[in-house]
């Protein structure tokens, strides 16, 4: 089973050929190809390389699915006795991706 843990949007996500998954947004039109070069961990047919922090010459290809947004969420300040109260709500914008290839560089 080859997968990847890569860093994009300020987290760290593991991922894998062939599967997709909602990143922080990102720019690219729809059906576009993005490259990931910030590879912090590879792990392909037994073998193991681990970055410091990257993976020199490790690249991951994605292609943008859509552009969407996540659940609401619900930010509610109160202080008591104070009847102060304030109720907000935030949608954060995601971008879909689809996982193409995982690619390490030549043993050398």
């Amino acid at each position: 089973m080859t997968y990847a843990i890569i860093e994009t949007g300020g987290k760290q996500l593991r991922v894998e050929p062939g599967r997709f998954y909602d990143v922080e947004l990102l720019a690219g039109e729809p059906e576009s190809k993005i490259t990931f070069d910030q590879v912090l961990l590879v792990q392909q047919e037994g073998q193991l390389c681990i970055g410091q922090p990257f993976v020199p010459g490790a690249t991951v290809q994605a292609t943008v699915m859509q552009h969407l947004r996540g659940r609401k969420i619900i930010v509610y300040k109160m202080r008591p006795k104070k009847k102060t109260r304030k109720k907000q709500g935030h949608r954060q914008e995601l971008t879909r991706l689809m996982i193409d290839d995982i690619s390490l560089p030549p043993a050398s």
